[in-house]
């Protein structure tokens, strides 16, 4: 049995897009016979044991930080005691392969370790930390440590076997950077569809509760980051309202934005349309979807949302909601405007309400947009199609002088 131990930033029992892909791919593994195991460093801040099964999957910790908090000397202290951490379990559990998943970080911590004992290495890229940054609002793109970030990402790809992207985006701005296309291969986000069965009727008692009895709901459930573009979502709503005057928006999640949206939402001439509920716990998330007629994500355009696919609209389909999004290049990805969802413009409140208020008078329309949405997410981004593509990644490095473990 092939053993592949994942090198991840934090993990289940968290709850976040990461741990959700995650958790997809590792129990997509699973399913084809692998042995699958999952190590995380200081970065994933739960409270747990050394070694924790989270949903049947093992994950073992490094706990501890550089008491140094000084960047870059934390950061390298923290590298090096993760690194100490993967070597001890390769030692231990003997994997076939090492496959990290970025932030950088981590990467730069297995990579020696796979070196020194002979192992193939796999860097899997979900997004370019330097442009993360930038999109949480940590970071100023071009800065020294903007630049020194992408430096260690650019050398992380270099020391990796092979590497794995999460799009197309992605995979085209390492191919411009002098990475050979030969090396890069895409694994695209996808939806566990053993967890998205038939969408769930409408919650009765909540709606009344949330007072959107009879509303044409706008939702948008998710982490509240400056690149999600909520505040022109919030600016919309007095455009969209006035053409559509049952419309509300109900927000579910928090962030860094929230203060500052909440400020925004109640000096609005249609603060009574706009709900926030905060966050929820992870299994009381179905009931909020179950009220939105929409799920809109309104990213703003920057490299990071122009390189990167989220996940949430995939979701949202699976689910069989209706999705309105922003064209910038993560979105063009995965939606096709008029098809499985409806673009508009980024950066632009006025032509996000037009295009919900065209969205909503078409509701003739909606059974046919939700049943071809499905469908795609069925056919193209389940995690029981995307698992296949790392098999010949795998078999191709694992057979290049490596012997696959047969029991």
């Amino acid at each position: 049995m092939t053993r592949i131990l994942h090198v991840l930033d934090h993990s289940l029992p968290l709850h976040s897009g990461y741990t959700f892909r995650t958790r997809a791919l590792l129990k997509a593994q699973q399913g084809r016979g692998w042995d699958v195991r999952g190590i995380t460093g200081n970065r994933h801040i739960a409270d747990g044991p050394l070694v924790e099964t989270a949903d049947d999957l093992v994950f073992h910790r490094v706990p501890g930080r550089s008491q140094s908090r000084i960047a870059p000397l934390a950061e390298w202290r923290d590298v090096r005691h993760l690194s100490s951490g993967i070597d001890a379990l390769v030692r231990d559990w003997k994997p076939d392969l090492i496959h990290a998943h970025s932030p950088v970080l981590g990467a730069l911590a297995a990579a020696p370790v796979a070196r020194r004992h002979g192992l193939p290495f796999v860097y899997e890229i979900r997004a370019f930390w330097e442009d993360a940054a930038v999109g949480n609002g940590t970071g100023l793109e071009g800065d020294l440590r903007y630049r020194v970030t992408r430096f260690l990402e650019d050398r992380a790809v270099a020391r990796a076997d092979a590497v794995m992207v999460i799009c197309e985006g992605l995979r085209q701005d390492l191919i411009a950077r002098g990475v050979s296309p030969d090396k890069i291969n895409v694994s695209p986000n996808g939806v566990d569809l053993d967890l998205f069965g038939d969408p769930s009727p409408p919650d009765e008692a909540l709606r009344s509760q949330l007072g959107l009895d009879g509303a044409e709901v706008i939702g948008f459930i998710g982490s509240f980051y400056d690149y999600e573009g909520l505040d022109d979502l919030i600016a919309a709503m007095p455009l969209l309202v006035a053409r559509r005057p049952k419309a509300h928006l109900l927000l579910v999640g928090g962030g860094p934005r929230a203060d500052a949206l909440r400020a925004q939402a109640e000096a609005s001439s249609v603060a009574a349309h706009i709900h926030f509920v905060g966050r929820v716990p992870h299994h009381e998330v179905e009931r909020y979807y179950s009220l939105t007629d929409i799920l809109c994500y309104p990213r703003k355009a920057m490299r990071l949302t122009e390189l990167v696919t989220p996940l949430k609209p995939l979701e949202a389909m699976a689910q069989g909601r209706l999705v309105a999004a922003s064209s910038v290049g993560g979105h063009r990805e995965l939606i096709e405007d008029g098809v499985t969802g409806t673009l508009f413009p980024p950066d632009d409140p006025a032509a996000m309400a037009d295009a919900l208020a065209r969205l909503l008078a078409d509701r003739a329309g909606w059974d046919e947009r939700r049943r071809v949405a499905r469908a795609f997410v069925e056919r193209e981004r389940s995690w029981a199609k995307n698992v296949v593509r790392y098999e010949p990644v795998y078999q191709q490095l694992l057979t290049n002088g490596h012997v696959v473990r047969t029991s």
